[in-house]
């Protein structure tokens, strides 16, 4: 095997399991609800500390790898993974599993972002399709078992073996990377950190977390608008202290770039909306039509097997047709599925939840994968690290945001209509939220690559 598909492995193996801890943890949550006896909207939790830890430690990942070596940084946020999960497997209350998860979620953003720009610096001009394909095979891979298999496990067993089922796959890619990885040979010149900027990017993403998800979670609008407004305020602080230093911690500048901004604008509306939708339908198929955990969970693959051939066709024809019209059938498809489970009133729903699945897999695979091809494709040299860490704030606050928003529409509507109008609404406005890129897509000018 070349050097370059070694680091892709090294790469596609973190990235796959941060996608199956995003997913296969769902599935438990109702169980994890019961033994803790916490609400059902307080188990976002469970994901939203294993996103804000990953959203944190982003941003200065590039720069712990130069310091470093990328091998050992690799190898070691790995290991702390597997720490983490076992210890999220052996938590004794609500609260620790949650601070584990942020744990867990600082070691996997390590990892992704420092792989990804090694990868995809290896995977140029036309080829970057290539790269992105299998990234997009495990985005799939990864969402389409993990539910699936995390319900059985719950069902046969504990939900607590859904986090020591990531143990052998943590120490794994910790030795992939120490063996294959290899650090220049020439020490590179590693820059001061950027303090302030770091301190100011971290407060205003954790602020405007935590405050969708203490809305999202019924904690009422005092804290949630506080929280809101600190991370507005670091923000706009961050842009203005941004402009004064050379080596920001967050490089502003490169949304300059048309690709990289319709690309997150494409991955808030698809992946990201897809988060919280898949999120709000394991509480409605297993609270409301009292399915099991694994049938929830089987549903997935008819996602996966939507989106695999989306996929598929998406790395055949995007050299050819252009990232445009790619975008425009996955959002209108995206929203199609999302609009079908309006439709679904009880467990007997089958064949509706089926087609809302397989709908909702076409335009997933299609967007995610133009997007991932798309949003790095004007980087190169020392800027590709720096376009991969914001691709990669974005790639987790798209699931975050997706998450806490539609639980909080949800909560808004539940006490006046009732669950099963509740979901129905808060999937009609997923629908909907899904389409706003078309609205900016005509700034997006192509070219052949």
């Amino acid at each position: 095997m070349s050097y370059r598909y070694r680091i892709a492995l090294v790469f596609l193996t973190g990235f796959f399991i941060d996608c199956i801890n995003i997913f296969m943890p769902a599935v438990a949550l109702p169980r994890l609800a019961a033994e803790f006896e916490v609400a059902s909207l307080d188990t976002a939790w469970v994901g939203n500390a294993y996103i804000l830890g990953l959203t944190l430690v982003i941003p200065i990942s590039t720069w712990l790898a130069s310091r470093w070596g990328a091998r050992r940084l690799l190898a070691a946020s790995m290991l702390v993974f597997a720490l983490a999960v076992a210890a999220c497997g052996m938590a004794g209350s609500f609260a620790a599993v949650v601070g584990w998860r942020f744990v867990q979620g600082m070691a996997g953003g390590l990892l992704i972002p420092v792989g990804q720009a090694m990868a995809f610096a290896l995977f140029q001009g036309a080829e970057r399709a290539r790269i992105s394909t299998l990234v997009m095979a495990v985005a799939l891979i990864a969402p389409a078992l993990s539910p699936g298999l995390g319900g059985l496990i719950v069902d046969s067993s504990s939900w607590r073996w859904v986090f020591f089922a990531n143990i052998p796959l943590a120490l794994a890619a910790a030795l992939l990377a120490w063996l294959w990885v290899r650090d220049s040979s020439e020490p590179s010149a590693v820059a001061k950190p950027d303090i302030t900027g770091l301190l100011l990017i971290s407060t205003a993403l954790a602020a405007v977390l935590l405050g969708m998800s203490l809305y999202g979670a019924g904690h009422g609008w005092g804290g949630a608008l506080l929280c809101l407004a600190v991370g507005l305020v670091s923000g706009a602080l961050y842009v203005r202290h941004c402009r004064r230093v050379p080596n920001p911690v967050v490089v502003l500048r490169l949304l300059r770039s048309p690709r990289l901004r319709v690309s997150m604008a494409v991955y808030y509306a698809v992946p990201g909306v897809f988060t919280g939708v898949n999120l709000l339908s394991l509480f409605f198929l297993q609270d409301l039509l009292a399915l099991s955990a694994q049938r929830s969970g089987i549903f997935m693959l008819v996602y996966a097997g939507g989106a695999l051939l989306a996929m598929l066709l998406c790395g055949r024809v995007y050299n050819r047709v252009g990232a445009r019209p790619l975008f425009v059938a996955s959002l209108l498809l995206h929203s199609l599925g999302i609009a079908c489970l309006m439709a679904v009133n009880s467990a007997g729903d089958q064949a509706t939840l089926v087609q809302a699945y397989a709908l909702m897999g076409l335009g997933g695979g299609l967007a995610a994968n133009a997007a991932q091809t798309t949003a790095l494709m004007d980087f190169h040299g020392a800027e590709m690290p720096q376009a991969s860490v914001i691709w990669n704030i974005n790639r987790q606050m798209a699931f975050s945001v997706g998450a806490a928003l539609f639980l909080m529409i949800f909560n808004l509507l539940q006490p006046h209509t009732g669950a099963l109008s509740a979901y129905h609404a808060s999937f009609a406005a997923a629908a909907l939220a899904g389409l706003l890129p078309l609205t900016c897509l005509h700034t997006l000018k192509e070219k052949h690559v």
